[in-house]
């Protein structure tokens, strides 16, 4: 009887398997994990100057840019998580300061409600303010929260 269950339940496994490491799906989303707005908070928490709320707002408007760009995964913990794409860990590091916390938590319902930066536009990327790279097609439209925003052109 076991090995039947197995060998039912082999192909499901598998689909799942392939799934996650293919970066379809993630576990966060497929398992009841988080909610948007954690997600929000965690990525403004650990990519903005935990002091900045104009930083922290910058940071959910490239989110929600990419929610609805059809390059990106549709929904924030699917961008948020996204391999390579934020601070590694973000989803799972602990944020051990409470003001921030609690600052990110109040953006993020801001952003959750449709409040945006104005100067991102619709730039969906960033980096850490001063560093620069040789490419040509980095339009930089926004520097807060230690980050500098930019557009592909």
């Amino acid at each position: 009887m076991l090995s039947i269950m197995r060998k039912g339940l082999a192909p499901i496994a598998g689909v799942v398997i392939i799934s996650l490491l293919s970066g379809c799906i993630s576990l966060g989303n497929w398992f009841g994990g988080r909610s948007a707005h954690e997600c929000l908070v965690r990525v403004m928490y650990f990519e903005s100057n935990r002091s900045s709320e104009e930083g922290m707002l910058a940071v959910g408007t490239v989110v929600m840019n990419r929610v609805y760009d059809k390059a990106f995964p549709n929904d924030v913990c699917s961008v948020v998580g996204q391999k390579n794409q934020f601070a590694s860990g973000v989803l799972q590091r602990p944020m051990n300061e409470r003001r921030p916390v609690e600052l990110a938590s109040r953006v993020a319902h801001e952003v959750l409600r449709g409040k945006r930066h104005p100067g991102v536009q619709d730039a969906k990327y960033f980096h850490t303010a001063g560093l620069t790279f040789p490419y040509r097609n980095m339009h930089y439209v926004l520097v807060a929260g230690g980050n500098a925003f930019y557009a592909r052109r």
